[in-house]
């Protein structure tokens, strides 16, 4: 585990902020960089402080724990600890992932464990990444489709499907186009296939997947072979194998 984790609490109560404190300050190689009362504080001082874990209470007016998950989008991302005082469904669906939550009043021993998990997961912000976007999912249970995480240098984005114009495999590689920036994708095209809507994206050639809402024109090649122009320009090449069926979607 880091030598001091920097720790941000997220909760509405006085009281319950000042006992996770001293709780936290009691672990020792934690270091409790600020405080947040609000949803909109908490997303500045995540934004400001960088905090390595932020502790986040779920239910808090005008702004709770799941908006804020929704807002967050990308960069320098932190383990995110949801805490409630109600077990309800939410718990349950915490308890089935890799995300951490905490049920108040919590005991000393659940939060080291909770610190020692948080410190582990850090060593890859890669996993932060995906486990954050996971936790959205959980937060917006009526979401269609989950987030798709992108690298960018040495920082991970949660990329909305919708922005997404197309994926290419590039050997190895899987490059995810958008129209200001090209993002190295987390997983392959066939699992980035299985967890899209069939609706939006389609594979187009055995090295690309493209989001059907973001082609601009479709140019006969040959009668078996298409070119294809998407919004930003980028073109792909459509295989024989996979005319017909981008035809199809297309009502050509």
């Amino acid at each position: 585990m880091p030598a001091n984790l920097r720790v941000l609490i997220v909760d509405d109560e006085p009281i319950a902020r000042r006992v996770l404190h001293q709780e936290l300050a009691c672990l020792g190689q934690v270091d409790v960089v600020g405080e947040a009362d609000t949803g909109e504080l908490a997303l500045a001082q995540i934004s400001a402080l960088m905090p390595d874990v932020v502790f986040l209470d779920i239910q808090m007016p005008v702004m709770g724990g799941f908006e804020v998950l929704s807002r967050l989008n990308g960069g320098r991302m932190p383990v995110v600890v949801m805490v409630t005082a109600f077990d309800q469904y939410a718990i349950r669906a915490f308890e089935a992932g890799a995300v951490d939550y905490l049920l108040k009043p919590v005991s000393q021993g659940r939060l080291q464990q909770s610190v020692e998990r948080a410190g582990r997961l850090l060593r890859s912000p890669q996993a932060v990444a995906e486990n954050i976007a996971e936790l959205q999912q959980i937060a917006t249970p009526d979401a269609r489709i989950k987030k798709v995480v992108g690298k960018l240098g040495d920082e991970y984005f949660l990329l909305n499907p919708e922005e997404v114009l197309a994926f290419r495999a590039d050997g190895d590689l899987v490059w995810i186009l958008t129209a200001r920036q090209r993002y190295l994708a987390t997983q392959n095209l066939k699992t980035l296939e299985e967890r899209l809507s069939p609706a939006s994206f389609r594979r187009i050639h055995r090295n690309a997947l493209v989001n059907i809402n973001q082609i601009r024109k479709m140019s006969a090649l040959s009668s078996q072979r298409w070119l294809m122009t998407m919004n930003n320009g980028v073109e792909f090449v459509v295989s024989k194998r996979q005319a017909q069926h981008v035809r199809d979607v297309l009502h050509m």
